[in-house]
C-alpha cells in the first residue's frame, strides 16, 4: 500500500533566492549541502551534482535543490555545507559518471521550466511495491538504500532510507519514485503552522488524462476518484491529483501549467489557516483563496509551483 507522499522536489535556479521565498512563505529551511568530489585522483574535491535543502515535517519534506556545475562554489549560498564523499580512486572515474548522469536529467528538467520535477511516494513495504511494480510492467531502478540527512527539533541526524525511482522513460512529468525510512524524528516547527505535506498535482493535456490515469493507477495500485477533468487517488495520509488545465483553472483559479505534463502545485497542511495566511500577507506574498477554501501562492510568486496550504484535518 502506498500511504503517503514522501517528497516533492522544487528545482529552482538560484538556491538562495528559494530559500529567502520559502522563509518569507513561513517554511524553516537548515543550511543547504552539496556532495564533492575530485575530477580526478589527487586532486581537491569540487562541488558537483546538486545542491540541496528541505522543509522537514514528520516522516515527509518539500526539497529545494539546484544543479551545481561550473563554477558553482560562487553561486552556492555562503553557509552551504561541502561534504567531501569518500569514494576509492579506481571508482571515481564511474561514481562520477553517474553523478554526472544525474545531474544532466535535472539540467534538462530545468530547462523546460523551474518548478517541481520530483515526486516520491512513500509504500509500507518498498520491496512488495517493487515486485508489484515488475509484476504490473513497470520498469524501475530496484530498491537501493542510501542515508540522507533529517532535520529534527533537536537538530540534523542522518537516517537510512530505502528507495527505488521508475524508469524516466515513461514517466514526463519527472522523476517519480519511491522511498521508506527506518524512521523519521518529529521534524521542526515551521512559522505557518505547516506540518505535513498532503498533496501533490499533476497536470496533463486532456486527451493524455486517461493514459495518465491508467499509468498512475499502476504506480499507486488503486483506482482514482473521478470528477470532471480531475482524477484524485486517495492515499492513507495524502493524494495525488492528475487534472486537465481547464481543471487547474477551476481548483486553482488563476493557474496555468508551466508545460504539460508537469506538476503543477503541492498542499500542505497547516494547524492554523487563517494565522498562515496572515503571516502569508504581512510578509507580502501574493495569496489566494480556492473554490475549497484553501490559500495558496500562485506559481508565478513561488518559482513555478503553486503552494497551496490547507487546514489541518485530525485523522
Amino acid at each position: 500500500m502506498i500511504t503517503a507522499l514522501h517528497h516533492v522536489g522544487h528545482v529552482v535556479r538560484d538556491l538562495g533566492a528559494a530559500m529567502d521565498l520559502y522563509a518569507r512563505l513561513g517554511f524553516s529551511l537548515p543550511p543547504p549541502t552539496c556532495p564533492a568530489l575530485p575530477p580526478a585522483g589527487g586532486l581537491p574535491p569540487e562541488p558537483l551534482g546538486a545542491a540541496n535543502t528541505h522543509a522537514h515535517f514528520p516522516g515527509a519534506f518539500v526539497e529545494l535543490l539546484t544543479v551545481v556545475g561550473e563554477g558553482a562554489a560562487t553561486r552556492l549560498p555562503g553557509d552551504t555545507r561541502v561534504t567531501p564523499l569518500q569514494v576509492p580512486a579506481d571508482r571515481l572515474p564511474a561514481f562520477r559518471s553517474a553523478v554526472e548522469a544525474t545531474t544532466a536529467d535535472l539540467a534538462a528538467a530545468l530547462a523546460r521550466f523551474e518548478g517541481a520535477h520530483i515526486l516520491m511516494l512513500t509504500p509500507d513495504d518498498i520491496d512488495a511495491t517493487a515486485a508489484r511494480l515488475r509484476a504490473d510492467g513497470v520498469a524501475h531502478s530496484g530498491v537501493h538504500t542510501a542515508q540522507r540527512s533529517v532535520e529534527t527539533a533537536g537538530g540534523t541526524r542522518t537516517s537510512p532510507v530505502r528507495f527505488l525511482e521508475l524508469d524516466g522513460t515513461g514517466v514526463p512529468e519527472g522523476r517519480v519514485g519511491y522511498a521508506q525510512n527506518a524512521g523519521d524524528g518529529a521534524g521542526v516547527a515551521h512559522p505557518n503552522g505547516a506540518v505535513d505535506l498532503v498533496e501533490s498535482v499533476l497536470c496533463v493535456a486532456a486527451p493524455d488524462l486517461p493514459a495518465a490515469e491508467r499509468r498512475y493507477e499502476r504506480y499507486l495500485g488503486r483506482p482514482a476518484r473521478r470528477d470532471g477533468e480531475r482524477r484524485t487517488f486517495d492515499l492513507a495520509a495524502a493524494q495525488v491529483t492528475l487534472i486537465t488545465p481547464a481543471g487547474l483553472a477551476d481548483l486553482l483559479p488563476g493557474e496555468r501549467p508551466p508545460a504539460l505534463p508537469a506538476f503543477a502545485a503541492y498542499a500542505v497542511a497547516v494547524r492554523d489557516l487563517a494565522a498562515a495566511g496572515r503571516l502569508l500577507r504581512n510578509a507580502d506574498v501574493p495569496v489566494w483563496e480556492s473554490p475549497a477554501g484553501d490559500l495558496f501562492v500562485p506559481a508565478a510568486a513561488a518559482l513555478g509551483v503553486a503552494i497551496v496550504f490547507r487546514q489541518l484535518v485530525s485523522r
